[in-house]
C-alpha cells in the first residue's frame, strides 16, 4: 500500500467511567498541543468502538507527531488508531495500531444488510 492511498487517520481514545477525567484531560492536553480536529465525547459505544470514546481526525503529516506525542502522553488509556483509505472493514480490522490494552471491535457493522 502507498501512504499516498491513506486519505487521513483517526485516533480513537477509549475510556469507561473510571477514567472519564484522565480522558477528558488527555482531550484537553490534544486541543492545546495540535491544531487537530475533535470528534464528540461519546459516553457510550459507538459504531465499531466497544468502549465509550472520542475521535481525533488527523492529517497524514500530523501522524508522527501525534502518536510520538501519544505515546508519552496517554497515560493508562487505550488509543486505537486506524488510517482511512475507503475500505472500513480492512482499516479497522488488518491496519489498526493500538497503544495500550486491544479489544475486540464490533466489526460485522461494515458488512451487515440493515
Amino acid at each position: 500500500m502507498k501512504t499516498d492511498q491513506i486519505k487521513d487517520w483517526h485516533a480513537h481514545v477509549y475510556f469507561d467511567a473510571a477514567s472519564r477525567d484522565a480522558a477528558w484531560a488527555l482531550r484537553e492536553r490534544i486541543e492545546k498541543s495540535f491544531a487537530i480536529e475533535m470528534g464528540r465525547f461519546h459516553e457510550k459505544p459507538v459504531g465499531p468502538h466497544p468502549r465509550f470514546s472520542y475521535q481525533v481526525a488527523l492529517k497524514n503529516e500530523q501522524f508522527e507527531p501525534l502518536l510520538s506525542w501519544l505515546t508519552l502522553n496517554r497515560g493508562d488509556l487505550t488509543v486505537f488508531i486506524h488510517p482511512n483509505t475507503g475500505h472500513d472493514l480492512e482499516d479497522h480490522r488488518d491496519r489498526a495500531i493500538w497503544m495500550g490494552q486491544q479489544v475486540p471491535l464490533v466489526l460485522d457493522i461494515f458488512t451487515r444488510k440493515d
